[in-house]
């Protein structure tokens, strides 16, 4: 199946766990294009999506808000799998992501949505973000489970090889 796994990332950390999702996708056999919303001009042809963004103050990022703006007609008629990252310790689960983004799960009604904990560099960050960050008192370090990513992914790629 031509999969695209479309990252909204905002230092990157979330693009890795795209390319995660789309490494296991392709070794499991189906075409993948990994690609940023901005790049995204059609879903023609296209038959799953997985769809992801950073969350920053509670809400995913504007490209990718913006995507789903544009194509969420065809997103909707679609298999799409969605994904947040950005939360940051070890009790990440879906409603600790969802407060402003339930809007665009209604819109696209994914068959699966999830969150995974992100990273905090401070050394990338912003002077707003930097405050953000002391403010909520969020440690740093890189809180991805990569097991879990490569588990979904490979769970999305179980479920398109029995379409």
């Amino acid at each position: 199946m031509r999969v695209q796994v479309i990252v909204s990332s905002r230092h990157g950390s979330t693009d890795e766990i795209g390319d995660a999702v789309a490494e296991v996708l392709r070794e499991r056999g189906h075409d993948v294009e990994r690609l940023a919303p901005a790049d995204v001009s059609s879903l023609d042809g296209v038959d799953a999506v997985v769809l992801g963004s950073a969350i920053y103050m509670s809400q995913w990022l504007e490209p990718a808000r913006d995507l789903v703006a544009r194509h969420g007609d065809d997103l909707r008629r679609l298999p799409v799998w969605m994904f947040s990252s950005g939360p940051v310790g070890p009790e990440v689960t879906p409603g600790s992501a969802t407060t402003r983004i339930h809007s665009l799960l209604e819109a696209v009604e994914p068959l699966d949505y999830q969150v995974f904990s992100g990273v905090v560099d401070r050394s990338v960050l912003n002077l707003r973000e930097r405050s953000i960050v002391r403010m909520v008192g969020a440690a740093e370090g890189d809180f991805r489970d990569w097991d879990a990513v490569r588990g979904w992914a490979a769970a999305i790629a179980d479920t398109l090889a029995a379409v």
